[in-house]
């Protein structure tokens, strides 16, 4: 039978009785007698209970008082002067020493010169219950199971010993990312010019510390990529706003010089427009005469439907001014948190030596499993059945929205993961929003990603993570709403 809790304090009239600490120890506890013993003290030392100069119980009559042996006694004291909680001198006892007692702060927290960031620009989840619209994902259903587990098999037979990983990628999986950008875009590059990376937010990080010095003036898509544009604000560059068009992003003779240019050209984020041919050659040249680097944002290039995709900037580029990136998040799963950019080769030593100081590179075994996934063409079948199944959920979505024109009208149809739904007055797209909420329907409103100015009048409709029967019944919602019904 367990023993009870021995409570120092309980024997009244012995010589302890005065003693300012009552303990309690518990036998049969996941924590060890002499670790209870050791935690209570130390506790009572830091807050003050204990104070300076109290000369500690012999071991001997606190093991008696407590029921247990000398040596659970014993370990403690040895533990706590150990670490200097207790002193122990020859013919003087165990004491405890002179500013040991923790000072208690009137406020915990952080240092007075600490300034609180801005709020988070995107939302990590959303417990709210309903149908989310949200933008950014990729249904996993078409995922096959069985090849998964067979590329993480393949993974835990690998050698991971030795030494950290390459920082730039392993250069199998950069020789296999090569080859996809190569036949999927149609960009000519090699394992050197590719970098894997742990997505968007930090290639453009890379970019940041790597290149850019501080202060410099970046132009970026406006409305756009809103965590993108914070990077550039937390880094300290001067961000300006590009103006859009339905070609894409608007240059004129009145756009200001800029070491830099953020673009998502196959499918602007979140206007869902595409950059037409002209306009990228015009951007081209613009980067040029201005001796300027363009980030060319490619974050769901791989899901067409029906339109000829365009020619990246990159594989225009005839003077080294793009650096290209890429995702496997979306075109897997957002659990392996994957990306890569393509850099110019005189750019690359430094982006290098910037993720060796950020974290020495990505994580060897996700590196093995996704060049099984990548040599065996499982991420380009992966793909076409992707395709299909977003192809399947756009139809319905944008047949359910079709009744609403010329009231309400959809863009950004042709590609990627989302659409525009441009409304008339008088619907606002806040107000809508809200009502939608009320009715368990999610929508953002392409405001939430403009840096200031008259934002479009827009919903933004993130399919990627719903099915055709959710799809259709948040297309039904939405029609009610605008209707009237």
């Amino acid at each position: 039978m367990a023993r009870p809790e021995v409570p120092l304090s309980a024997k009244r009239g012995s010589p302890l009785s005065d003693f300012p600490l009552a303990l309690h120890l518990k036998r049969g506890a996941t924590e060890a007698l002499h670790q209870q013993l050791t935690t209570q003290i130390r506790a009572a030392v830091l807050n003050g209970t204990l104070p300076a100069g109290l000369r500690l119980p012999g071991s001997r009559l606190l093991a008696h008082s407590l029921g247990v042996t000398r040596g659970v006694v014993a370990e403690a004291y040895a533990t706590l002067v150990a670490d200097g909680t207790l002193a122990a001198e020859v013919g003087s006892g165990t004491r405890v020493p002179a500013g040991a007692a923790r000072r208690e702060r009137a406020v915990a927290g952080a240092p007075a010169w600490f300034v609180d960031p801005p709020a988070a620009p995107f939302e990590f989840a959303d417990d709210r219950q309903g149908i989310h619209f949200k933008t950014g994902v990729a249904t996993t259903a078409t995922l096959d199971a069985k090849v998964w587990r067979q590329a993480w098999a393949h993974a835990a037979r690998q050698d991971v010993s030795g030494d950290y990983a390459d920082p730039q990628g392993e250069p199998a999986l950069r020789a296999a990312l090569a080859a996809f950008v190569g036949r999927s875009r149609g960009l000519p590059v090699t394992a050197q010019n590719v970098m894997v990376t742990a997505g968007t937010l930090q290639a453009l990080n890379l970019i940041v510390k790597a290149i850019l010095p501080p202060g410099s003036r970046v132009l970026m898509e406006n409305p756009g990529y809103r965590a993108g544009r914070q990077v550039l604000l937390d880094a300290g560059l001067a961000v300006h706003p590009l103006p859009l068009d339905e070609d894409g992003p608007v240059i004129t003779p009145d756009t200001p010089p800029a070491r830099m240019v953020y673009v998502t050209p196959s499918h602007q984020f979140p206007l869902g427009v595409r950059m037409s041919l002209p306009r990228r050659l015009q951007l081209l040249e613009w980067a040029e005469k201005n001796d300027a680097l363009i980030i060319e944002d490619d974050y769901d290039g791989e899901f067409r439907y029906g339109a000829a995709p365009l020619p990246p900037l990159a594989s225009l580029d005839t003077s080294g001014r793009v650096l290209y990136l890429g995702t496997l998040s979306k075109v897997l799963t957002p659990a392996v948190r994957t990306g890569f950019l393509t850099a110019p080769p005189a750019l690359m030593p430094a982006l290098v030596r910037a993720r060796t100081l950020m974290d020495s590179g990505h994580p060897l075994p996700l590196q093995h499993a996704l060049t099984y996934l990548m040599t065996h063409s499982e991420v380009d079948r992966h793909i076409r059945r992707s395709r299909r199944w977003h192809a399947q959920v756009r139809e319905a979505l944008t047949q359910e929205l079709a009744p609403l024109e010329p009231s309400a009208k959809l863009g950004g149809i042709e590609a990627g993961l989302h659409v525009c739904l441009h409304l008339t007055e008088p619907h606002r797209a806040e107000d809508v929003a809200a009502q939608l909420a009320e009715r368990h329907i999610i929508v953002s409103t392409v405001a939430e990603y403009s840096a200031g100015g008259q934002a479009p009048n827009a919903l933004l409709l993130g399919y990627g993570g719903l099915t055709v029967s959710e799809a259709v019944q948040g297309a039904r919602e939405i029609r009610a709403v605008l209707t009237g019904r």
